[in-house]
């Protein structure tokens, strides 16, 4: 009689659950890095296995006793092992990230979509700035990457056009294609641009960026998951702040007079604070961070008016 092939330990997880929990131990004992879209293991792993089942990603909980075919088993196991072996981040490994609840399509060619400003866009944070959204008609996003903060400035400005700017042609291809999957190439437009630079001349009622703010050193420092994206996505020069300072010095030439600019620079609110003491920075606070996005409106920007640095002085 022909002798049986020899059984593999993994032939013994036969549910959702077993999966769950073997791959959240593998996980652990490698030591991940999180933070592109979840924070923990449980959750990375959950994501992972739901996307590999084409199931929804919200809740794990009704599948969890489910059982799982052979090839599923085998495919389970191989983004598991994939993730632990190459470091990189789940959505590169599912061509999926979702912010917002809107699932957009990435690649190692933009930075995984996980910006602060996106939960502005989607609730009542944004009457603070802007006290009429139905009446904005021109909206520009900074350092768009995959265009997942156009898309979603799209819904939230609905009488609006939007450009979404990039000086990566990577990171535009991505762009272009999320704005085809949404239907909005009649609405929004990407440009290859660095910042400003290439732009037709126009006037914005609301700029948007999410620009590359993290210093030097800790790019430097970065686990392998950040390593993996582009690092012209995140390098802002040795304090941070290159681009935000670019953007705060020409942003007055494209806002229209009543404008807004917002943008997310991440932990740097004291160093920026003290680089421009002459503009009353409003920060805006969303239920998943403090003091990493602030605003300004177009007369605080005009130079030298005596407004402006009033209010700049009543909030040093």
């Amino acid at each position: 009689m022909p002798s049986e092939s020899p059984r593999s330990p993994l032939d013994e997880l036969k549910t959702v659950r077993d999966w769950l929990r073997y791959a959240v131990t593998c996980m652990t004992r490698a030591g991940l890095i999180y933070g592109h879209g979840t924070d923990n293991a449980v959750d990375e792993a959950a994501f992972l296995i739901l996307s590999t089942l084409d199931l929804p990603i919200e809740d794990i909980n009704p599948w969890l006793d489910c059982r799982l075919t052979a090839a599923e088993r085998d495919n389970v196991e191989f983004v598991i092992s994939t993730r632990i072996e190459t470091r990189k981040p789940a959505a590169y490994l599912t061509n999926a990230a979702f912010i917002q609840g809107r699932k957009f399509y990435v690649d190692e060619r933009v930075i995984v979509p996980r910006s602060l400003i996106g939960e502005l866009l989607a609730d009542d944070h944004l009457s603070t700035i802007v006290a009429n959204a139905n009446g904005i008609t021109r909206v520009l996003d900074l350092c768009t990457g995959s265009g997942c903060l156009a898309i979603l400035a799209a819904e939230a400005f609905p009488n609006a056009k939007i450009d979404a700017v990039d000086i990566s042609e990577d990171a535009l291809a991505v762009a272009h294609r999320n704005i085809r999957d949404y239907r909005l190439e009649s609405r929004v437009r990407a440009l290859k641009s660095d910042l400003f630079g290439s732009l037709p001349p126009e006037r914005y009622d609301v700029i948007i960026s999410n620009p590359p703010y993290v210093t030097a050193e800790s790019v430097a420092a970065f686990p392998p998951e950040y390593k993996a994206e582009p690092k012209l996505a995140h390098l802002g020069g040795v304090d941070g702040l290159d681009l935000v300072r670019r953007i705060l010095e020409e942003a007055p030439k494209w806002l229209a007079p009543k404008g807004s600019l917002i943008v997310e620079i991440g932990e740097a609110q004291k160093d920026l604070e003290a680089a421009r003491p002459d503009l009353p920075f409003l920060w805006l606070d969303t239920e998943t961070s403090k003091g990493e996005i602030f605003a300004l409106f177009a007369e605080d920007l005009t130079a030298g008016t005596s407004e402006g640095k009033r209010r700049g002085n009543a909030r040093r």
